[in-house]
């Protein structure tokens, strides 16, 4: 991961947010984003911060949007148009961030999974975690595999599409250790 990267993903993001009328700072950081669970970590990534000191409250909604959706599809452009053209092996990931909502989603998505797990093997009954979009449900399923007593599906079609929780429907296979 080199400056230039990083610095290359401030200067698309601050003329992306001038060309939609928002005149705002953006600083970066090399940093691992928090993933589920306790001691977790996704891979290094460039987080790019908008800085929402001269944002008003609706426009800092406006950006996130619902579910954060609209900061999504920013995130997904950054990651398509700041890596084409690039090999694989120097393509790096971006993260969008606008007033810690990455952080504050993430507290509450892996406090969302401890009551999921807790109820689905207290009452032996699927439940069913609404308002993920389909990263939160890829890393929910990936931590969750980790569990072998639960298993995860996707239920529904976009935008009312949801993860399952329920128990694994077969025994776990002894490993034999």
């Amino acid at each position: 991961m080199s400056d230039i990267n990083m610095q290359r993903g401030e200067e698309w993001l601050k003329q992306l947010l001038q060309l939609s009328g928002v005149s705002a700072d953006v600083s970066s950081k090399l940093s691992s984003a928090p993933a589920i669970g306790a001691d977790s970590q996704e891979q290094d990534s460039y987080w790019l911060i908008i800085n929402d000191s001269n944002l008003m409250p609706e426009q800092v909604r406006t950006l996130i949007g619902a579910n954060g959706s609209v900061l999504d599809a920013i995130q997904y452009l950054a990651n398509s148009v700041l890596n084409v053209h690039q090999a694989e092996d120097e393509q790096v990931s971006y993260t969008i961030e606008l007033n810690d909502y990455r952080l504050r989603r993430q507290a509450e998505i892996t406090a969302l999974v401890r009551t999921a797990v807790q109820e689905v093997r207290f009452s032996g009954r699927e439940i069913e975690m609404k308002s993920l979009s389909s990263f939160e449900r890829r890393q929910v399923h990936s931590f969750l595999q980790e569990f072998p007593d639960l298993q995860t599906f996707s239920r529904g079609k976009e935008p009312y599409r949801n993860l399952v929780v329920r128990l694994a429907t077969e025994p776990p296979t002894d490993p034999g250790y």
